[in-house]
């Protein structure tokens, strides 16, 4: 009997594939059977399993080394998933953000998905198949003024770049969807709630609590797990979502409150 969801054989690159849901999506591609290569800033200690390049995704240098790796270790690709994504800006609202501190955001949350794109679209578009699957975020809706106004823009931005991608490489074969996580959190991966616990001398989950609050609530009562994420992902890059395209997919247990 054929498994309801499968990715045998299929050439993936996932980038952020060493942490959070990143490395969940890898783990489970593996699982379901693609060869998979993914990339981070350093390689951990503890790490096996996939496939690894040593990049940095904020250069070029980094980004040409990653589109190396990928025609070296799979000879082509059939997904990329861009999971890659973060902010170290300052909190203090917009004053706070110098140029140094925008070119940051994007050049994290934004240019590497748009070069990687540049430099590995042609060659799906040749073979007339292929899947690009961009991790934005809810922040693009719903911003955080006192400290994510930077990376906010940047995933917007990245929204706004995947749809028009779409629009264009969808008729070549070539399907482009958006994965919108909000809060995305586990016990053993959540430093934010365990320095919070920390700091304030309360529960693990009574800071979850302080975390949701302080995003409005989120109507599931929990955040998302990296494992759901990387569940979502999963479909979104087989053949049973093989007419989805162009689309945004949010997985935030609720937390935007208008559709």
């Amino acid at each position: 009997m054929t498994p309801f969801l499968t990715l045998e054989g299929r050439r993936a690159l996932i980038t952020g594939g060493t942490s959070g849901a990143g490395a969940a999506t890898v783990a489970l591609f593996k699982a379901l059977g693609a060869r998979v290569l993914t990339t981070a800033r350093t390689r951990p200690a503890d790490f096996s399993g996939a496939a690894f390049v040593e990049a940095d995704l904020t250069t070029k240098a980094g980004v040409q080394t990653v589109v190396d790796a990928v025609n070296r270790e799979l000879g082509g690709l059939d997904i990329l998933v861009n999971v890659l994504g973060g902010s170290s800006a300052p909190s203090g609202g917009f004053s706070v953000l110098t140029d140094e501190e925008w070119d940051k955001e994007f050049n994290l949350n934004f240019f590497p998905a748009v070069r990687l794109d540049r430099a590995l679209l042609p060659a799906m578009i040749a073979q007339g198949s292929g899947v690009v699957i961009h991790v934005t975020s809810i922040q693009r809706n719903l911003p955080l003024p006192e400290a994510t106004t930077g990376y906010a823009s940047a995933k917007a931005a990245l929204n706004t770049y995947s749809k028009s991608l779409s629009k264009e490489v969808s008729p070549k074969g070539v399907r482009v969807v958006r994965v919108s996580p909000g809060w995305i959190a586990d016990r053993g991966s959540n430093g934010l709630a365990l320095r919070i616990a920390e700091q304030a001398g309360i529960s693990y989950d009574d800071a979850v609590q302080v975390i949701m609050r302080s995003l409005g609530g989120i109507p599931l009562g929990r955040p998302a797990a990296p494992q759901e994420v990387a569940d979502l992902i999963a479909f979104l890059a087989s053949d049973r979502a093989s007419s989805i395209t162009g689309s945004e997919h949010v997985i935030d247990g609720g937390t935007v409150p208008t559709s």
